[in-house]
């Protein structure tokens, strides 16, 4: 009872105070700024950008899961979404077979996967705990590959299992599934993308590593 009450009074003192709580759309908040004054003109400065809105900057961030087998176990199967959902903040689509496979076993009209796309406030709110909390506390983490962009600058992020986001609880999750991450920009080339992820705080490998 008396922890009861400390946590009550602590939380109305807060209220009294006038203290902001730390929430999501803080960190947020921070990022964007982050990126509006110091990272737009940087950019624009580093690559002679004339046009403001010629700088690159991020479009959204897509998130895809594919489920296997699981499909076939609706408790896995709504286990699994409310991973992703906790994940990303936002409820994902299901994407189904547009044809069967009797080889796999997979008709049409089956699930086959999840997907999240993520835009705005929700993006930057994901990136940043993923550049910050995810992806230090991998295990023996250097720092990602510079490999994975396309030709027009968009990156592609892989993981083995979705329980390394710390709002999973590995014990009353659907078990470890993979994920793949999507940065889509709209650098339109390499080398500016590259350069905007970086100074988003993207903890790529360094020169002497790769």
């Amino acid at each position: 009872m008396q922890v009861k009450k400390k946590s009550e009074f602590v939380k109305n003192a807060e209220k009294k105070s006038g203290k902001p709580k730390l929430t999501k759309n803080k960190m947020i908040n921070r990022l964007r700024e982050k990126y509006e004054k110091d990272i737009r003109p940087t950019l624009a400065k580093e690559f002679d950008i004339k046009n403001s809105f010629a700088v690159p900057s991020l479009k959204k961030v897509v998130i895809n899961m594919g489920v296997g087998n699981i499909a076939k176990n609706q408790q896995q199967f709504d286990a699994l979404k409310r991973d992703l959902a906790t994940i990303t903040g936002q409820t994902p689509s299901i994407r189904n077979a547009k044809v069967s496979i009797a080889s796999f076993s997979l008709r049409a009209g089956m699930p086959v996967g999840l997907s999240v796309t993520l835009r705005k406030e929700r993006m930057y709110s994901f990136l940043d705990r993923l550049f910050s909390v995810v992806l230090p506390r991998l295990r023996d983490f250097r720092g990602i590959p510079l490999k994975s962009f396309d030709k027009v600058g968009n990156y592609t992020l892989g993981f083995q299992e979705h329980t390394v986001f710390p709002e999973i609880d590995s014990t009353k999750s659907a078990g470890a599934h993979g994920l793949e991450i999507t940065i889509v920009t709209t650098a339109g080339e390499i080398e500016r993308s590259k350069r905007l992820l970086e100074l988003l705080g993207c903890p790529f490998v360094k020169d002497n590593t790769k």
